[in-house]
């Protein structure tokens, strides 16, 4: 009985992130950017610092470095005239 408690507990912690977006991915949607359903919105391959990125990641990165901002700001996708 104890380890089936024990592995159906641990089946739910590993479920949860599977289900779980990314946060930048929740704040797209909640501005209204329903296309963006996923990482490779910007990113092209495995998301990590300075990887490469989509043509709207690149908007994002280079509107970041003209603002001088500490972090993207998704905002700034009601600017991006791309796909």
């Amino acid at each position: 009985m104890r380890i089936s408690t024990l592995i159906a507990a641990a089946a739910l912690l590993l479920a949860i992130p599977a289900q779980a977006k990314m946060p930048f991915v929740k704040k797209a949607q909640e501005l209204g950017f329903a296309d963006i359903k996923a990482c490779t919105a910007c990113h092209a391959g495995v998301p990590k610092k300075d990887g490469d990125m989509t043509e709207r990641g690149k908007f994002l990165k280079k509107t970041k470095a003209d603002k001088k901002a500490a972090e993207v700001d998704l905002n700034w996708l009601k600017d991006y005239k791309g796909k």
